[in-house]
């Protein structure tokens, strides 16, 4: 056989393999997930080499304590948050009012709860003022509500979604005041406590909370048509009415959703703190939730989103924050570094601003 013909076979080999290897390094450079988890790395990075111990975790008492740990739990609330605006953001709305439903929620439960002091066996203790199944039922109720009437602004009343939110914003922090008198609420009944500050096989209890609302969420997004349905109304909400879609039950559905996941961070923030603070608890969580969910990639033009993106996104908010407050910043500079993040999001994902960095690119140089 003609040994150039071997040659240029091996050497067609060899460019075809070249071909494949640079597709597949091409899929990976654009896959999804891959600014924010480098974002995540490089956060990561900052603080291995500027706070000393920062990867060092330790058993004590049967739970695993360190820096990791306490940024993963911290970010739970803020998971929890983000999951629900996912939905939202997906079906081209916004949500800013989950911070009054963190408020409301908590201080439903705390109000409920309280804590009266009993004899047990000659002990005194506390008890709770309610069963404590009762009181966690009422406040989830309180912000389902608040998300059915998000839901039906927005969904039945055809409001815009930041306006018909903006309401419940302001209204439902003041209910949340008026229902404390502008005090804050103490809790004294320790079962409540496990839900923001427990442990279960050494890791916080809040993880398990996020994971099992994460499961969930994610076996009707892929084992239902659940998710197609919100990508379809998130990209054309004519056309999936068209199609035979219930669009204003969807879009009623992800609001109540939303509210529900805030209310579930809403309890679990009051039993880490022990109280209700309606004046700032879940304060600006609505930015951080919103914020989250764009680095985690969802599209604020609606339609593609991203479950496990909006957690790494929040993840990369409380590295943030941990980082920030480690390394002696004043706290003022948080919100300016946020800011910059978002506008840089917003930036990413203009099509005009892309057209023009395009456009620069392809002017040749003189």
């Amino acid at each position: 056989m003609n040994p150039n013909l071997l040659s240029d076979h091996e050497d067609g080999k060899l460019a075809a393999s070249a071909h494949l290897r640079w597709q597949r390094l091409s899929r990976l450079l654009r896959a999804p997930l891959l600014r924010p988890l480098a974002a995540l790395a490089v956060l990561l990075l900052i603080d291995f080499l500027m706070i000393p111990g920062f990867f060092h975790i330790e058993l004590k008492e049967g739970h695993l304590y360190g820096s990791l740990i306490d940024i993963v739990n911290r970010a739970a609330p803020l998971m929890l948050a983000a999951l629900g605006m996912t939905l939202v953001i997906a079906t081209r709305g916004i949500d800013i009012s989950v911070g009054a439903v963190v408020a409301i929620s908590g201080t439903v439960a705390a109000m409920l709860i309280g804590g009266t002091m009993v004899m047990h066996d000659g002990v005194p203790t506390y008890a709770s003022n309610i069963p404590m199944g009762w009181a966690l039922a009422a406040a989830m109720g309180a912000a389902l509500l608040c998300g059915a009437w998000n839901g039906l602004l927005v969904a039945g009343l055809g409001l815009q979604p930041i306006i018909a939110t903006l309401i419940l914003m302001v209204a439902g922090r003041g209910l949340a005041q008026l229902l404390t008198d502008g005090q804050i609420i103490t809790v004294y009944y320790k079962p409540f406590f496990f839900l923001g500050g427990g442990y279960l096989l050494g890791l916080p209890f809040s993880l398990f909370i996020v994971a099992g609302m994460f499961v969930v969420l994610a076996l009707l997004m892929r084992k239902t048509a659940l998710g197609l349905f919100i990508q379809s109304v998130g990209i054309n909400p004519v056309a999936s009415r068209l199609a035979g879609i219930r669009t204003a039950a969807l879009i009623f559905f992800v609001y109540c959703f939303c509210s529900v996941c805030a209310g579930m961070a809403g309890l679990m923030i009051s039993a880490n703190i022990k109280s209700a603070d309606a004046n700032n608890a879940g304060l600006l969580l609505e930015l951080d939730a919103i914020l989250a969910v764009t680095l985690g990639g969802t599209s604020l033009a609606g339609g593609k989103f991203s479950l496990v993106g909006s957690v790494i996104g929040a993840l990369i908010i409380q590295a943030l924050t941990y980082t920030i407050y480690s390394l002696g910043v004043p706290p003022e500079v948080n919100m300016v570094v946020k800011s910059v993040v978002v506008f840089l999001v917003c930036l990413s994902q203009s099509p005009e601003f892309r057209n023009l960095v395009h456009s620069v690119k392809r002017v040749p140089s003189s």
